[in-house]
């Protein structure tokens, strides 16, 4: 899950063991399977009418949106799946900005898309408020995931509309695909979005502790995918944004042993650096 989600929607869930030592005392307090059930159905319960509430909000808020607006919304309803549409939704009933707010674009300035996975999702608004008044950055309308899915969905990220600089990113998502298919999917991927005429700048991986659930070789195998895009991008004379060296030698602070994501102040050192790429594109 995102840290950059987390305050807005981790739940903590707690266990609690019973021990009875004696058949009477059994006898004389319900046993846990017959108490936990109800418990959980009720939360169950509460959350469910919880989320209906929210989505009715939603609709409700959607139905007087521009025609512009509502047609994001549906683009966001077919693409960001059943973790993400639930937040978004959540969020902008509460009148909460995202990574996926609508972006109206100032014609005067030039148009940027950020493609990647949920620590891009991170650092877009830090990124947008780096760039006000000098870029509208959006953000692709989900977590581009790794990059079978980019070939998939690539087109539907891209819109109809014209780009002037695409920052790009795929990697922690492809951590077990194999070296030669990721090679070859990035080629693809690559082709593609030259073939829009912006400009295309590569972020490199963002380094992972060895105390995910994947272990130790976590962080080898990501420096290895840094290893091949750095290839294929130098190959194709595609600047690169290297997140990777930005964020290293930040990590035992902004990052957690046994997570990928940043805390804020790790988005906002990614935000600013990603700014600055995309500045440096479009002088």
């Amino acid at each position: 899950m995102n840290t950059f989600y987390r305050p807005y929607v981790l739940l903590m869930l707690g266990t609690v063991g019973l021990l009875c030592s004696s058949a009477a005392a059994q006898q004389k307090s319900p046993p846990p399977a017959a108490t936990e059930p109800t418990d959980a159905q009720e939360a169950a319960a509460k959350k469910a009418a919880e989320d209906a509430a929210i989505a009715a909000k939603y609709e409700a808020l959607v139905a007087t949106l521009p025609a512009d607006r509502q047609a994001w919304e549906r683009t966001l309803q077919e693409n960001l799946g059943g973790f993400y549409l639930p937040i978004h939704k959540r969020l902008m009933v509460q009148g909460r900005s995202s990574c996926w707010d609508f972006v109206q674009d100032d014609p005067k300035l030039p148009r940027v898309l950020l493609i990647g996975d949920s620590i891009s999702g991170g650092y877009t608004l830090p990124t947008r408020k780096a760039l006000a008044g000098k870029a509208n950055v959006h953000k692709a309308p989900e977590n581009c995931g790794p990059t079978s899915n980019g070939l998939k969905k690539i087109d539907v990220w891209l819109g109809d509309g014209r780009w002037d600089v695409i920052h790009f990113n795929f990697g922690i998502h492809d951590r077990r695909t194999p070296p030669a298919d990721y090679e070859q999917r990035l080629e693809q991927i690559v082709d593609r979005l030259k073939k829009t005429g912006a400009k295309i700048i590569w972020a490199s991986t963002t380094p992972v502790p060895g105390g995910t659930k994947d272990g130790p070789s976590m962080p080898a195998a990501i420096v290895e995918r840094n290893r091949i895009a750095a290839a294929v991008m130098q190959k194709h004379d595609i600047a690169v944004d290297d997140l990777f060296s930005t964020l290293t030698p930040h990590v035992e602070r902004v990052m957690k042993p046994d997570d990928v994501h940043p805390n804020a102040e790790g988005y906002e050192l990614l935000g600013k650096q990603v700014a600055a790429a995309i500045e440096a594109a479009i002088d």
